[in-house]
């Protein structure tokens, strides 16, 4: 892979400098698939590249965490995604999460309720499960209690319960990387977060308004 001075063309909010596609050929077939099924490639995925065995076991993880059949229905692994990334809050990892879920088949309701989960008539009661042990798991110290795990035994196994929590804990490693580094947040996750997060009071913040380099 191709280096580049750290010091130059940093045109983005992003503290390392994400690589363009000419930088990415020994995880190309990763960049690849990762335009193919989202039309870019996210800026967390382009810092990671520059250290392509930690883009691999990424890779491999997210994919046994998000895209593996498994118990739990694929939006609602985006619904635990977005209430431990809100929590954390990481502005790049919500408006990921959100965008995310609603091409995967999440209500924007859903993530638009979020911090009023409790009482909303968009969430079920499984859904809210959910939200409760990830807002919890997202904050430091954890708050999460046996109360989380008693409502989600509710409606999940201990198999569908592990699935959540892995949803969790690979977004919080994310939420750390984003927020460590201030990826730049693409168009089209920022557009779908300003259109139905913003009125919880989400903004770019410092993933965004400095310019973003090419992909």
């Amino acid at each position: 892979m191709t280096g580049r001075d750290p010091a130059a063309g940093r045109s983005g909010t992003a503290e390392v400098t994400p690589l363009g596609a000419d930088d990415m050929d020994e995880v190309r077939d990763i960049i690849d698939m990762a335009r193919q099924v989202g039309g870019y490639v996210p800026t967390s995925l382009r810092i990671m590249a520059r250290k392509p065995a930690v883009l691999r076991a990424f890779a491999g993880l997210r994919d046994a965490v998000m895209r593996a059949p498994g118990e739990v229905p694929l939006p609602l692994r985006w619904l635990a995604a977005h209430a431990v990334s809100t929590s954390a809050g990481c502005r790049y990892c919500q408006a990921h999460t959100a965008a995310n879920g609603a091409k995967a088949g999440l209500a924007p309701e859903k993530v638009e309720q979020l911090l009023r989960y409790e009482t909303s008539s968009h969430l079920d009661p499984a859904e809210r499960a959910i939200v409760a042990i990830g807002l919890a798991a997202g904050q430091t110290p954890n708050a999460t209690d046996e109360s989380h795990f008693a409502a989600l035994r509710e409606h999940f196994s201990e198999e569908g319960i592990v699935e959540i929590v892995a949803v969790i804990a690979l977004f919080g490693w994310l939420n750390r990387w984003n927020d460590t580094f201030a990826s730049d947040l693409e168009d089209a996750p920022r557009a779908f977060a300003e259109a139905h997060l913003a009125a919880r009071g989400w903004s770019v913040g410092k993933h965004g308004d400095k310019g973003r380099p090419p992909d």
